[in-house]
């Protein structure tokens, strides 16, 4: 579908092609995210060291990440590098094409859902996405964790919010980090065990704020474990922290002790 590209890519960008037929002097691609248009890898830019043997660099179907060198329009023309992409520049492109496909697939989904096309639903929210600097698929992620506020608060229809946070939710999975560790709580007073509830109701309320999700279960008396799970582990680290300190200062006015652990 390859919605919101141009028609040809530019010079020194990273596109994503497929190998389509081998000759001597280079390789011929399908450029992948502009209606598979055909493009040349010419054999000087293959690799930095001498290409003996075109096949042992790259394969028919191969899917590989190039640089963009030259267009012309004009002739329909298209030079790339395979010698000029970095390890780095692979990951990050590929990684970017996938969820791009993603969020493609996801929105013709949503399309189908609102009796819509999908070029349609596209036009309708991608000036939106542009004003806020984000991307189709981020904005699905976020609304995979938090529902529609990620598009009506842009300015989106609800009609077309739910529909798409719909889909999300479904097929997105929210991937994250989890870290975890113990309180060790006693509680003097006749109400201890409410009272004990009632602080890490506390503590699992901080998750909104912190953008985390807040697990405590018992082991089995004094013993509690919490679990705190986070898109990464500096957000993990940060909001576990704020709830051991939140939680001791609020069983400071009690009658017991409290200790943390972490595992």
């Amino acid at each position: 579908m390859s919605l919101g590209h141009a028609e040809w890519p530019e010079t020194g960008e990273m596109v994503v092609a497929t190998v389509s037929r081998i000759e001597s002097y280079g390789a011929y691609v399908n450029l992948d995210e502009y209606a598979n248009k055909e493009a040349l890898l010419h054999i000087s830019e293959i690799s930095s060291r001498w290409v003996r043997n075109i096949r042992n660099h790259v394969r028919e179907n191969q899917k590989v990440v190039l640089q963009v060198l030259r267009v012309d329009p004009s002739k329909g023309q298209v030079d790339l590098s395979l010698r000029r992409v970095n390890k780095d520049d692979r990951r990050k492109k590929i990684e970017q094409w996938k969820k791009t496909r993603k969020a493609e697939t996801l929105l013709k989904q949503a399309a189908t859902d609102l009796k819509a096309t999908p070029e349609d639903l596209f036009e309708e929210i991608s000036p939106k996405l542009n004003d806020a600097q984000i991307s189709l698929y981020d904005a699905l992620e976020q609304a995979a964790k938090k529902g529609t506020a990620i598009f009506t608060d842009l300015g989106i229809k609800a009609k077309t919010a739910e529909a798409l946070a719909s889909i999300a939710k479904d097929k997105i999975i929210v991937k994250g980090v989890t870290i975890q560790g113990v309180f060790e709580v006693s509680a003097m007073g006749s109400k201890g065990i409410e009272e004990i509830k009632d602080l890490f109701h506390m503590a699992i309320d901080l998750g909104d704020e912190l953008e985390s999700t807040i697990n405590i279960y018992t082991l089995g008396s004094p013993k509690y474990r919490v679990e705190v799970t986070a898109e990464d582990y500096k957000k993990a680290e940060l909001a576990l922290d704020r709830v051991v300190k939140q939680t001791e200062k609020e069983w400071s006015s009690h009658e017991g002790t409290i200790s943390f652990k972490r595992e």
